[in-house]
């Protein structure tokens, strides 16, 4: 089974539309692609909903969206019969991830994507952010923190993009990677289309052998399944012969491939 669990609903120019329309496009082209099960993920700062949380002008300014529009639009394509999943982005908020998990929980979501975007306020993956005020090993060690502090909240089903902090390329000389229980990690291809030009998560994520679904991070339709061969590449080549597959945040491992 090929899934890709992480996209967000858009039209063929990224804007945002979560119409019955915009989720056939995208199923249209994971049909294209053999990709059999895809999910929507959308960013949770996305949703006027949740605005209590949010602080930065980047994510107050786009807080305007329904959550229940987006929901109910997802719940109605799979009424119909496509293969998709209800999903969410749910960031990384430190000591207010409860109240956020509040926020979502009356919601039937098939899973919930942990991401770590902003520490104290500062960027990770745009510049100058974190990298301004902190070294390389710094931001690092903080990126895998608030990460590992994600994975055990109960709060999140699957970490995203799980190594991000290397999108620009900059790494210490020696990577402490941290232990992540409890949750799936993604193996995502949106690496490839950053500075770094890599799959995340690197193969020493993969070492424990910890459950893992497949990703394109796509903004657009023509992203969907987007380089996933290599993705499953990547899977085989750590020992994976499953993926997983979720249905009302409950995992399950189905064959890969």
């Amino acid at each position: 089974m090929i899934v890709d669990y992480h996209m967000h609903l858009r039209d063929p120019g990224e804007r945002v539309v979560h119409t019955l329309e915009a989720v056939e496009r995208f199923v249209e082209v994971a049909s294209a692609r053999g990709v059999d099960e895809i999910g929507f993920s959308e960013h949770v700062y996305y949703f006027r909903q949740t605005r209590s949380v949010w602080t930065l002008e980047y994510q107050t300014e786009r807080c305007v969206y329904e959550l229940d529009a987006y929901v109910d639009v997802v719940l109605e394509a799979k009424r119909q019969g496509m293969p998709v999943k209800l999903g969410l982005e749910v960031d990384y908020v430190g000591a207010r991830q409860g109240e956020l998990a509040a926020l979502l929980e009356p919601y039937p979501w098939d899973y919930l994507l942990g991401s770590v975007h902003w520490i104290d306020g500062q960027a990770v993956d745009q510049q100058p952010g974190l990298w301004a005020e902190a070294s390389v090993d710094e931001v690092w060690k903080r990126y895998f923190a608030a990460l590992a502090e994600l994975a055990c909240s109960g709060h999140v089903d699957v970490l995203a993009h799980p190594d991000l902090a290397k999108i620009f390329g900059m790494r210490p000389d020696r990577i402490e990677y941290p232990a992540l229980d409890g949750v799936a990690l993604e193996i995502s291809t949106a690496g490839l289309r950053k500075p770094v030009g890599e799959l995340y998560p690197a193969s020493p994520m993969l070492a424990s052998r910890p459950p893992i679904t497949l990703a394109s991070d796509a903004h657009m339709p023509a992203d969907v399944g987007r380089d996933l061969d290599r993705a499953v590449g990547h899977a085989r080549a750590a020992g994976y012969e499953t993926v997983t597959v979720f249905d009302g945040r409950q995992p399950r491992q189905e064959p890969l491939g």
